[in-house]
């Protein structure tokens, strides 16, 4: 008996802990569609309360060629982001793997000559070594003993 009190007890700390859910904490769904078919192909999409929008289709290839048979699903969603970005995805997953496409997604440079940016963190940090190279002293070329590579 003991042990169902205690019980009883920590669910009640754990459910009383997160506080009631608010109205505004609710968020709508304001359309919703799926359709599901025996040949494997799917349509789903939805749309909520805060602009959340998702569409993704989907198709059985190579039915019945157990050795080719693979799905692919085709999607798109759009939402903003907590700091205000338009966020807008658009991606396809098949025997490929996913393959993501979006503005806010970061971008492999042009070719093998042309190196990625440097992140604006890191080039400050270089920018602040060379105009502070009195801080190196005694650090850089200091001799640990130990083979350089």
């Amino acid at each position: 008996m003991r042990i169902a009190v205690v019980i009883l007890v920590l669910f009640s700390v754990a459910f009383g802990a997160q506080g009631p859910i608010r109205e505004k904490d609710i968020i709508p769904i304001i359309s919703q569609d799926r359709q599901f078919n025996f040949d494997g192909t799917f349509h789903s999409s939805y749309k909520t309360g805060n602009g959340i929008t998702v569409e993704e289709q989907g198709v059985l290839k190579n039915a019945g060629n157990k050795d080719a048979e693979t799905e692919e699903v085709q999607g798109i969603f759009d939402y903003t982001a907590p700091d205000g970005t338009p966020i807008h995805l658009v991606y396809i997953a098949n025997e490929n793997g996913f393959q993501p496409q979006g503005a806010h997604l970061p971008v492999a440079p042009v070719d093998e000559n042309t190196p990625p940016p440097i992140p604006l963190a890191i080039l400050k940090s270089l920018e602040y070594n060379a105009a502070h190279p009195e801080e190196n002293d005694g650090i850089v070329g200091k001799s640990t003993g130990r083979k350089k590579f």
